[in-house]
């Protein structure tokens, strides 16, 4: 089914005549480019809307033209009708509820007066195969970046100037950076989420990095260590046994003709704790969930209801007190492919505690001081 058979089904089943979305990670979904010109609000400054035959794009005279002209690779310009409307006399909440009650019922992706909300993350789920093409894309150059800069590092690096590094390459890939985080050798063992300080890296350090283009979300985390500590090696194993657990079960699940749920994959996660010798580590931290149009489409959790379906992107990211072991993966009914990989990092056979299934994990790279 593609997107705008998506988008029909989905105006039937609610008896509405248009949907709006105006959110960064909607409109990249629909359109496949960038309506942000300011990060710091929940709107962009575009917004696109389908009335089950017709695209409409509303944006102010200001952004108009670029938008047209840059943002919508997805979309052939001649089939979508453009409405202007002037910066100063209106907002695009407004300009939205301005066209789109003329057409009658109708939602939107942000609040908007008169219209009902719409949950898009079910309408992103699961990924086409034009997505899915851009993010082996996205996966492969997220990895390459996040590899080569952990490659450099050294032992008196800040954790901020790690991160600087991460941004820059990326950037020039035209990779934006939600997440990136750095712990070095104390921090990194003290938090879960280890936000980048002035603090040097030291004996070891954890880099993570949530990464996004045409709003498809690759997330990662490798480990770099210049002198190991002796119990990073059995928690490092034990996170990677966590998560190819956890994507054995997802891809089980995403198999089955029974409805399969995020919480019975926790289960699997929770227990998978409990094999490897640290039963309860799941409380420290989240453990993942769908990846898609937003760094986690969904973070599972005990009973947590959501759907498991595929093909569809799966970010796990099991840690244990000071090791973490995170990628990105494609699980369709055939498999698990791993999409944050360049093939040159080592890597170690890891298998699932509970499932005949075994799949290539990052392993630690030793560095020299």
């Amino acid at each position: 089914m593609d997107k705008r058979e998506r988008l029909d089904a989905y105006l039937e089943s609610h008896d509405l005549e248009s949907v709006w979305f105006a959110r960064p990670n909607s409109f990249a979904w629909l359109t496949g480019g960038r309506n942000v010109v300011d990060r710091e609000t929940e709107a962009g400054v575009a917004a696109i809307g389908y009335d089950g035959n017709d695209l409409t794009l509303v944006a102010d005279n200001i952004e108009a033209d670029r938008i047209v002209a840059e943002e919508l690779p997805d979309l052939e310009t001649s089939d979508i009708s453009l409405e202007r409307f002037p910066w100063h006399a209106s907002s695009l909440p407004e300009a939205i509820a301005e066209r789109a009650t003329t057409e009658g019922r109708a939602s939107a992706d942000i609040s908007v007066p008169g219209l009902e909300r719409v949950d898009p993350t079910p309408l992103r789920q699961p990924l086409t195969e034009r997505d899915r093409e851009r993010y082996r894309e996205l996966g492969r150059e997220t990895a390459a970046v996040v590899e080569s800069v952990c490659r450099q590092v050294q032992t008196d690096d800040t954790e901020l100037e790690v991160a600087s590094a991460l941004r820059v390459a990326l950037s020039a890939r035209e990779i934006e950076a939600p997440v990136v985080l750095v712990g070095g050798a104390e921090r990194a063992l003290q938090y879960r989420h280890y936000t980048p300080t002035q603090a040097t890296l030291e004996d070891y350090a954890l880099v993570s990095v949530t990464a996004e283009r045409a709003g498809l979300h690759a997330s990662c985390t490798r480990t770099v260590a210049f002198d190991r500590p002796e119990w990073l090696a059995d928690r490092h194993t034990a996170a990677a046994r966590v998560e190819v657990t956890a994507l054995a079960e997802t891809q089980a699940m995403a198999a089955t003709d029974e409805a399969a749920t995020a919480g019975d994959v926790f289960h699997a996660i929770q227990n998978a704790y409990v094999a490897v010798g640290y039963e309860g580590e799941w409380k420290n931290h989240h453990q993942g969930g769908a990846a898609g149009f937003a760094g986690r489409e969904w973070i599972a959790a005990p009973g947590h209801e959501a759907p498991v379906v595929a093909p569809m992107a799966y970010a796990w990211n099991p840690t244990v007190q000071g090791a973490k072991s995170e990628d990105t993966a494609l699980v369709t009914d055939d498999g698990i492919e791993s999409l944050t990989t360049t093939g040159t990092w080592p890597t170690s056979t890891v298998a699932a505690v509970d499932r005949d299934v075994e799949l290539e994990r990052p392993d630690i790279l030793e560095l020299e001081e």
